[in-house]
């Protein structure tokens, strides 16, 4: 753990750069909440559309949730999600008219994982 996701539109295509962004919020990870940068995993999902309010408006958008075991208070989740959006600047261009957000959560008490090949 943490589960990382970020999910960013297609105009930011090529203005991302990924192992950065990754290796930095793995850090912010194990400098803010306690986790193990072994256990950090982040998923890079481009959206091929983005649709702002009444369609008039349009603008790129990288949203990242950090999904959390459970146990964190709010004030460190809240206090990873500021740093992870402090950060941005440094690995992705033109950040500027980018809507960027960061939403740190639990886990449902659902989770389950597995690694390596599944059992049959």
């Amino acid at each position: 753990m943490p589960n990382i996701t970020v999910d960013h539109s297609a105009g930011l295509d090529g203005r991302i750069d990924r192992a950065g962004l990754a290796g930095a919020v793995h850090q912010a990870c194990v400098d803010v909440v306690a986790a193990r940068t072994a256990a950090c995993k982040t998923l890079f999902r481009r959206a091929e559309e983005v649709v702002f309010g009444d369609g008039a408006d349009s603008a790129d958008v990288l949203h990242i949730e950090i999904a959390l075991l459970a146990g964190r208070t709010e004030e460190a989740r809240t206090a990873l999600a500021e740093t992870v959006l402090r950060l941005l600047p440094e690995h992705v261009k033109g950040l500027e008219s980018v809507y960027r957000s960061v939403e740190v959560r639990d886990l449902e008490s659902t989770y389950t994982k597995a690694t390596g090949a599944s059992e049959g």
